[in-house]
């Protein structure tokens, strides 16, 4: 149950820090002056496709949570037997970062008007999300070459089961991207449609990244130590 608080506690720190940022909770009554002096309201309210990814996000948390809690009241019984983290999720890790930062670096040439870097950052982000696919597939198969058989114990399932959910989130948002990358080259495309579309396949592509890291502490057996560390900070 502690588990579960603490992934809701940052799913919703998330949530808060993201809705912080478009300005919810300003009171344009109280503001007076030019628009100029208040900058990011002058671009009018918030798109629905921001709110709609937002409230995805949010379910694709709680989802996410509610794995983290099985996985932990389920390691209490005695027939759990952990499994080894194999050295090539932590390669597949750094692919995800890189991909992650390949977003980052297209919705920067987005807002500056660098169409062809969106481009490059697009395609790069993509391939590296393919790769990480890739890569998580052989570390199934290298597990499975050394007995780690789906039903061989439940921890097994257990990461079969986290990381194919992941991965199958990862391929929804390549379909994103690949729409997010039509219209990049289309020259027909507006500017302001174009980034819109490649910071809502960024925010999409940096959470999958957090929620990544998270499971990787639950797996690696982190998680515990990490809960023992907050309780001590805050006694």
């Amino acid at each position: 149950m502690t588990v579960i608080v603490v992934a809701l506690m940052v799913v919703f720190g998330i949530a808060g820090w993201w809705l912080s940022q478009q300005r919810l909770m300003s009171k344009p009554w109280l503001e007076s002056g030019s628009v100029a002096a208040y900058p990011g309201t002058e671009s009018g309210p918030m798109p629905m496709a921001k709110v709609g990814l937002g409230i995805l996000l949010a379910v694709v948390g709680c989802l996410f949570a509610l794995f983290t809690s099985a996985y932990s009241m389920r390691m209490e019984y005695a027939d759990w037997s952990s499994m080894p983290v194999p050295p090539l999720l932590w390669v597949n890790t750094g692919i995800l970062m890189l991909s992650s930062v390949a977003l980052q670096c297209a919705l920067v040439a987005a807002r500056n008007g660098h169409r062809d870097l969106v481009r490059l950052a697009l395609a790069t982000g993509g391939l590296t999300a393919i790769a990480f696919l890739a890569g998580q597939l052989v570390v199934w198969r290298e597990l499975e070459a050394t007995g780690y058989f789906l039903t061989a114990n439940p921890a097994n399932s257990f990461f079969y089961l986290i990381t194919g959910m992941h991965g199958l989130h990862i391929v929804g948002g390549l379909v994103g991207l690949g729409r997010t990358t039509a219209r990049a080259w289309d020259r027909a495309t507006p500017r302001d449609r174009l980034t819109l579309s490649v910071e809502l396949s960024a925010m999409y592509w940096h959470f999958l990244l957090i929620v990544w890291l998270a499971l990787v502490v639950v797996l690696a057996g982190w998680a515990e130590s990490f809960i023992g560390i907050c309780r001590q900070l805050l006694t």
